[in-house]
């Protein structure tokens, strides 16, 4: 049978489906059958789809809705394994996905079920008093066997967060005590002072005068209206709190789409395979082109969902919105229309749809009705129309700083810093299209210009990106030569290379790493340590991610007539990537040449953690030439005994330290003297901590922000996310592991004193030569 024949039939199978409550997406049979085709086929390491996959694949769908284990039950699970699990391989070959809206559909009838039951369980008086305990991470635990123990696990859960509620409130009642109390003395001290009421002062109710109309208020002159005071939200109790919080979750999953089902599905395919091979949906595939040309065409509004609108939460400044004054935060989008088309209700809606609604081609117009956060009156509405523009997404480009770092000698030292967060390229831009290397080398050259003498490429919350960008950033610092090597799934392997025989930079290089800097970062780190051209420095390790991704868009392999569907893209793993001195990065990463401890030492999952991570290997290594030993030894005793010496070290050591223990407990206590008893021990660590701090008045180091929009004498339109942003957080248990405000950066303040010390020490080939340790792995 032909392929555009199989296509027809697959569609005219799912035609005849049971129905199901959600409108499902009609290219989900293709799309399906065509995603498992190519898995097989493509894929870097051929695994087969069949019935040990299919296990798999079913256990990853239901994860994907219940991770912790607490939606569906024993019986619903067995139900499924006993229907699914060897033949979900077979289905998803097939086209068949009915599967994926069944298994929907009972998550979504638990999860009222559980919905109700929060609400009897708030509405309870829970005893704090007794000593029981909740495990909060039940991800490795069984479903519950039966209804009984779904409640006793929904009622320990519940009580728990009733307790945080009631333990944050009182927390916040001493503060505002403490607060008041404070003022008190403060008047005490000095009674009288109070300055006299000016006379000829208006009264705080009067209408202010104006040059028009004495008795005017001055709001109507300037031709705005004065808004009434808003009204003050009464504050929601506990009960309401908590049920709001699950409501919302209920609220997210009926909000799903049948593109947003089979998208969760086949992913929970591809992550059979490897991690990091991924079906992204049309939505999900803008956002990613996005992230990687860091730009988008729209209004400039970052939104959220909450409560069934889409709320503004800020405005990009410079873009669209933030020129026109109108919109502002809080205010919620209740429709959107294209120029002078209808209005379209998007309360309720889900909020990639109404992103997408309002984004579009550059210079058209968008108009929305929003309902502002100043309205008292509920009916209150206001039509804003704007023009789409470039946004530039700032905040994900390179940017520098030069610190100013004091040496023994009272000799100051000029150490450049570029913080790279990703390796973006926009792949479609040509010459002039976005490229993490070329700013990079803007920011070196004006580095350069204002004395920097070592510089730091910063990749601590950098997770990759493109491959040429990792080779062609890599060139910067290096002669031409072999970056790094890629292999397929037949064992070809091809070198990537650097072919301009100069560098941008041939100064004192230190690279900083983290256990998040992954793939492009471990590249470049990889290349600079073969190099000999620089030192690691950071994490005892990288992320370990060596396997090299492209994206497949699906309509190239449809006959036109279905590309109407917009199957969106795989992105899919087909080669692994090895350092030109032979090992791969994968499982293993990079490790530093001078290692810094941090909280991501042991904090943060890696590449190891996956259980179908593709499996370390080596190659050959590729002929090249290291530069210069580096006087690695030297420098890192000198770094591990500024370590020891330093209060900021030996606070994260026993932060460490703490979070291995707690880690191990898994179980919380539901006591509440022994929860009281805990954060008081965690406010006063804090404290003690600030107090030294302020005591010993030590400042961070002096620097100077370098934004590649000050290098163009112009301010863009910045924006912080791609267009919408994740719902507020809930404080969680490890909050206190986050760097605290006033603590300074010791990770990158150590990392540029080694740099300092490598700038002062690289021009002593005696000490070069007595310390002969290579930094290559």
């Amino acid at each position: 049978m032909n392929r555009t024949l199989r296509l027809l039939l697959v569609l005219l199978l799912a035609g005849a489906a049971p129905a199901s409550a959600l409108e499902r997406y009609a290219g989900g049979p293709i799309v399906a059958e065509l995603v498992s085709g190519i898995l097989e086929r493509t894929h870097y390491n051929r695994k087969p789809i069949d019935d040990e996959a299919s296990k798999t694949f079913l256990k990853n769908y239901l994860d994907a809705f219940d991770y912790n284990h607490m939606i569906l039950e024993k019986s619903d699970v067995d139900e499924f394994q006993a229907r699914f699990g060897t033949t979900l391989d077979d289905r998803v070959k097939g086209g068949d996905v009915d599967a994926a809206y069944e298994i929907y559909d009972r998550v979504l009838k638990r999860l009222e079920e559980r919905v109700e039951l929060v609400k009897k369980l708030t509405a309870v008086e829970h005893d704090f008093s007794k000593n029981e305990s909740v495990v909060l991470d039940r991800h490795e635990a069984a479903w519950p066997k039966d209804r009984a123990e779904a409640e006793e696990l929904w009622r320990l859960r519940i009580k728990h967060e009733v307790l945080l509620e009631r333990l944050a409130r009182a927390r916040a009642e001493e503060a505002k005590a403490a607060a008041k109390a404070k003022e008190t003395a403060k008047a005490a001290e000095k009674p009288g002072d109070k300055a006299p009421a000016d006379p000829k002062a208006p009264k705080p109710d009067a209408p202010r005068p104006s040059a028009a109309n004495p008795d005017a208020p001055k709001e109507a002159i300037t031709g705005t209206t004065p808004s009434a005071p808003k009204k003050e939200d009464k504050p929601q109790t506990i009960k309401e709190v908590v049920d709001t919080r699950y409501e919302r979750l209920l609220r997210s999953y009926k909000e799903y789409e049948g593109v947003d089902v089979i998208q969760t599905f086949l992913n929970a395919l591809t992550q059979v395979i490897d991690p990091h091979t991924d079906y992204l949906a049309a939505a999900q595939k803008e956002n990613f082109d996005i992230s990687m040309r860091l730009s988008l065409v729209g209004i400039g509004a970052v939104l959220r969902s909450e409560d069934g609108y889409a709320k503004i939460v800020s405005l990009v400044p410079g873009g669209p919105a933030d020129s026109d004054k109108r919109l502002k935060p809080d205010d919620k989008v209740e429709a959107v229309a294209q120029g002078d088309g209808p209005f379209v209700e998007v309360t309720g809606m889900k909020l990639d749809k109404v992103v997408g609604m309002i984004r579009g081609e550059k210079g058209t117009i968008v108009r929305l009705r929003v309902i502002p956060a100043s309205a008292i009156d509920p009916a209150d509405r206001q039509i804003i129309a704007l023009k789409r523009e470039e946004i530039k997404l700032t905040d994900q480009e390179a940017k520098a700083k030069l610190i100013t770092v004091p040496g023994a000698s009272g000799k100051n030292a000029k150490v450049g810093v570029i913080d790279l967060p990703s390796f973006y390229a926009d792949m479609q831009g040509g010459a002039d299209g976005k490229s993490a290397t070329r700013d990079v080398e803007r920011l070196l050259g004006e580095l350069k210009k204002r004395g920097a003498e070592s510089i730091i490429i910063d990749l601590r919350r950098d997770g990759g990106g493109s491959l040429s960008e990792a080779v062609s950033l890599s060139g910067l610092f290096i002669k031409e030569g072999p970056v790094v090597q890629v292999k397929d799934h037949r064992g070809t392997i091809k070198i990537l290379r650097d072919v301009d025989p100069t560098a941008a930079y041939d100064g004192p290089l230190v690279v900083l790493t983290s256990r998040a800097s992954a793939s492009a970062a471990e590249i470049f780190a990889a290349a600079i340590q073969d190099y000999k051209r620089g030192l690691v420095v950071g994490e005892k390790s990288t992320f370990g991610k060596g396997t090299v991704q492209s994206v497949l868009e699906l309509n190239q392999y449809l006959p036109p007539a279905y590309r109407a569907y917009k199957p969106g893209a795989l992105k899919l793993t087909i080669q692994k990537f090895y350092r030109v001195s032979g090992g791969s990065t994968q499982h293993k990463g990079v490790l530093p040449d001078i290692h810094l401890p941090s909280i991501g030492d042991v904090a943060y999952n890696t590449e190891s953690s996956y259980k179908n991570a593709l499996p370390y290997d080596e190659v050959e290594p590729a002929p090249h030439e290291p530069g210069v030993t580096l006087p690695v030894a030297r420098l890192a005793v000198a770094s591990a005994q500024r370590v020891a010496a330093d209060r900021e070290f030996r606070w994260m050591k026993q932060d460490i330290e703490r979070y291995e223990k707690e880690k191990k407990e898994k179980e919380v206590s539901l006591n509440e003297k022994t929860r009281v008893a805990e954060n008081k021990a965690s406010e006063e660590r804090v404290a003690a901590r600030k107090k030294e701090r302020a005591a010993q008045k030590v400042k961070p180091l002096e620097s100077e922000d370098i934004s590649l929009a000050s290098l163009d004498g112009k301010a863009p339109a910045v924006a912080k996310s791609t267009a919408s942003a994740a719902p507020p957080a809930d404080a969680g248990e490890d909050g206190e592991f986050e760097r605290a405000p006033d603590a300074p950066d010791a990770v990158l303040e150590e990392c540029a004193r080694v740099a300092m010390d490598l700038a002062s020490g690289s021009s002593d080939p005696v000490a070069e030569r007595r310390d002969s340790r290579s930094v290559t792995q």
